[in-house]
């Protein structure tokens, strides 16, 4: 059977320690992943999460908004402890899940859909009026989880266990390889990944960007690459897999290979 993904290449763009599980998954496809984090991801002083800490002893409810704070929230968590017995703990998606899993923590609710609109809409979280949550995450980001929370009278509390930065990165090989046609499809995995890469990537960079199609796990990354400027955008489901199904649907639709 012919490999889905065989003689193209993907640049792949997550973090470094993040990358390799989709690098992978391109590779078992056939194609050829070019890996060029475009996003940092470091750790919060301990000290500066001490307060969210003393809280979450006394919560109700944890909700953890993505793997890399299910990944730095529990490393700090357990150096205190670890998770209180009676705490319900809820994910934004499954690999969410999966990074709690991993990290040992057993019985999380996750929903079926990859945002926090979809866990705002479980069950277990609309009577939740007198109960303390924490919302473990990166510094910044939406507020509408815990806008709505409160709405529902939960008293809510930010655990940031992670900043994201814009990496040090010398795109000189990439732009190399993407000028000589060598780059034929982009995954990103949130709206701040694509500014850095556009970033990064500089005016030499700005047309390949643009001309090339970019597979997103998300509708409102989408929406945020088309008004970037990218001429062709394709939303995927969420995760690893997602992207990659985006990818081998989108080239078994194209007729033959770019080398014939």
């Amino acid at each position: 059977m012919t490999q889905p993904l065989a003689g193209r290449t993907v640049l792949v763009t997550r973090p470094a320690h993040q990358a390799t599980a989709l690098a992978q998954k391109v590779a078992a496809a056939g194609g050829t992943a070019f890996v060029f984090p475009a996003l940092g991801i470091e750790p919060v002083a301990a000290d500066r999460l001490a307060a969210a800490l003393a809280y979450l002893a006394g919560a109700d409810i944890a909700i953890f908004i993505s793997p890399n704070a299910a990944q730095f929230g529990m490393a700090a968590i357990r150096a205190h402890g670890g998770l209180p017995d009676a705490l319900r703990v809820f994910a934004v998606g499954p690999g969410t899940a999966r990074a709690l899993a991993e990290q040992g923590v057993e019985d999380v609710v996750t929903p079926d859909g990859q945002d926090s609109e979809a866990v705002l809409a479980l069950p277990q979280l609309q009577a939740v009026a007198g109960r303390q949550v924490v919302i473990v995450r990166g510094v910044g980001g939406r507020t509408l989880m815990a806008d709505t929370l409160r709405a529902r009278g939960a008293e809510v509390r930010f655990m940031e266990c992670y900043r994201r930065t814009c990496p040090h990165a010398d795109p000189a090989p990439l732009l190399a390889r993407w000028q000589k046609g060598g780059i034929d499809a982009v995954t990103v995995a949130s709206a701040e990944t694509l500014h850095n890469l556009a970033t990064l990537l500089g005016e030499p960079g700005a047309l390949l960007l643009a001309a090339t199609p970019l597979f997103v796990p998300h509708e409102k990354i989408a929406d945020a690459a088309r008004r970037f400027g990218i001429a062709h955008v394709v939303a995927t489901p969420g995760g690893d897999a997602g992207l990659l199904d985006g990818l081998v649907n989108w080239f078994r639709n194209k007729t033959g290979s770019k080398h014939e």
